[in-house]
């Protein structure tokens, strides 16, 4: 079940690479083989096509993908290939014409080890290999990350290991995983019907999203059962005990440190992935190694950041596997300064510019670096049957993601703000940034979610960074008078707030439907149904200063 196609450019690679700035081919001779079968050792055939530049001594690129192999898929390996690369495009095992089911993360390693073994015999194969793709067909580079031949990394948007993204500040990350569970449904099922269902802004999965109990929203937004999407539910929570075991199979954290071969990281500052990439470069770093790292102002699969990820690959690939190193930075870490600040070239991540510092909640609604002085307590109401809503952030769905105006979701009676004064110089932002929020509820089973946010003159509030966790009982000391200290990780930010501008922290119970809604009852997410309101007290005085905490430095031209 193989075809060969022509070796004669294509209009559609030319027009691409025009598009995203790459640099210029070093042929256009390119030979494309279609639907090879190589067997993985249960049997199991993963349709592979190969892409054959007619330049001696090629180096090869491995590309294992769930989201078949046409498409732009095509397009970047035939891009690929011109600039000097045998591409390999393997589907993962039940998608795109590949044999078996595919089950999420199970098994990559296995087949990822196969097909290696697979290009050891073909007779083009120089024994140099980089890997190269995002978001999940980042994570099966991961898989195979100590195969001895790998000489370099090119990943994009993705992780190591999926399990805590998916349960981020261990509740659980609906949106994301129910979008992705309709996505990979919607490449096998009819294409008219898909079409239709996206240019009507997905209803059946915003109807899912909105459902209770959650084990039941997969049939709604697919029209059948998503085996992983339920087993996945069944383990959320603090005390399953098969969540340890089910995920620490499928984790190739354990294997960071030993990597050897150069590895590029791209990330963005609203990417799903980006607190867990950032975990994985300290890990390397901490094993003495050096990724390069480049955060730019991206959402997951926005154009910018698959522009930006093309062009940095194929010059990672060609320093590492062909040895053109001229097109290499000279400092590894380069991020961009969202709100005019521009691209920044660093040492390493974080930048050693500043401590954090913290910036305290007042009342009235004030945030300021001075210690509070002592007040009443904030509080709100946060009820589950009207939960608090999602506005932007770090979303699968690139055009539903990223900074949004706030103001509507400000004005809610279940978010509190608190805001600095008017800046009289422009304040920078870049590092990790978290919260510390004292706070009492009325019931054991509560969210906390904090957002940092850009008050413009005009008033509208775009968000910078965020995070929640999920509290439950045991999870945080609770003080004699009943209050907790919740910490909460942000998403980590650079930012620039102009002079004029304001800082203001929202705090609130949840962010539907890009967390699952706290039921209020601890029961089980996949089953829960009963849903109890929760009153929530947020306190700022000498003894309970919650606060704000990020390097925060003045700004000088």
């Amino acid at each position: 079940m193989t075809s060969a196609t022509a070796s004669i450019p294509t209009l559609t690679s030319a027009t691409a690479a025009r598009a995203l700035r790459l640099p210029p081919p070093l042929t256009r001779d390119v030979r494309v083989r279609r639907g090879i079968g190589v067997r993985a050792r249960d049997g199991v055939i993963l349709r592979t096509d190969h892409y054959a530049p007619r330049l001696p001594d090629a180096p090869t690129v491995l590309v294992r993908t769930p989201y078949g192999r046409g498409g732009l898929n095509a397009v970047a390996a035939r891009v690929l290939a011109e600039r000097g690369f045998h591409v390999v495009v393997s589907s993962c095992r039940g998608t795109s014409g590949s044999s078996g089911v595919f089950d999420p993360m199970r098994h990559e390693r296995d087949d990822g080890l196969d097909t290696v073994e697979w290009l050891r015999r073909q007779p083009w194969f120089t024994g140099r290999l980089g890997t190269f793709g995002p978001s999940y067909v980042g994570y099966t580079q991961w898989a195979i990350a100590d195969v001895p031949e790998l000489a370099a990394m090119a990943t994009v948007v993705t992780a190591s290991q999926f399990r805590d993204p998916t349960y981020a500040g261990e509740s659980f990350s609906l949106f994301t995983t129910l979008a992705w569970a309709s996505l990979l449904q919607a490449q096998g099922g009819p294409w008219l019907a898909n079409t239709i269902e996206l240019l009507r802004g997905q209803p059946r999965l915003r109807q899912a999203l909105a459902h209770l109990p959650l084990g039941e929203a997969d049939r709604l937004a697919t029209g059948e059962e998503v085996g992983f999407f339920r087993r996945w539910l069944e383990l959320a929570g603090p005390s399953h005990p098969a969540a340890d075991e089910y995920w620490g199979e499928l984790a190739h954290d354990r294997r960071v440190p030993d990597v050897t071969a150069p590895v590029l990281m791209v990330g963005g500052w609203h990417d799903i992935f980006l607190p867990w990439q950032l975990r994985d470069y300290a890990a390397l770093r901490a094993a003495g190694s050096q990724p390069y790292l480049t955060i730019g102002p991206w959402t997951h699969g926005s154009y910018g950041l698959l522009a930006a990820a093309l062009r940095e690959s194929i010059g990672w690939l060609r320093a590492h596997l062909r040895d053109e190193k001229d097109g290499l930075r000279a400092r590894p870490v380069r991020v961009y300064v969202e709100s005019g600040g521009g691209w920044r070239e660093y040492d390493e991540w974080p930048p050693q510019i500043g401590e954090a510092q913290p910036w305290f909640l007042h009342a009235g609604g004030g945030l300021a670096p001075a210690a509070p002085r002592g007040s009443t307590p904030d509080g709100y109401r946060y009820d589950p049957a009207d939960p608090t809503p999602s506005v932007g952030g770090p979303l699968l769905v690139s055009n539903l993601s990223g900074p949004r105006d706030n103001r509507e979701l400000e004005a809610r009676p279940d978010v509190l703000v608190y805001t600095t004064r008017a800046l009289d110089a422009d304040l920078e932002v870049i590092g990790p940034v978290s919260s510390t929020v004292h706070v009492r509820a009325s019931r054991p089973y509560f969210d906390v979610f904090v957002r940092l946010c850009d008050v413009q003159p005009s008033g509208r509030s775009l968000n910078v960074c965020d995070g929640l966790v999920r509290v439950v009982p045991g999870r945080f000391a609770v003080d004699e008078d009943g209050t907790q200290a919740v910490h909460v990780d942000l998403w980590p930010a650079a930012h620039r707030f102009r002079a004029g501008h304001r800082l203001r922290l929202q705090i609130s119970g949840g962010a539907h439907p890009r967390y699952a809604r706290n039921t209020g009852t601890g029961d089980p997410l996949a089953t829960a149904v009963d849903l109890r309101p929760v009153e929530v007290e947020v306190y700022h005085d000498p003894d309970r200063p919650s606060a704000l905490m990020a390097p925060i430095m003045t700004w000088r031209s």
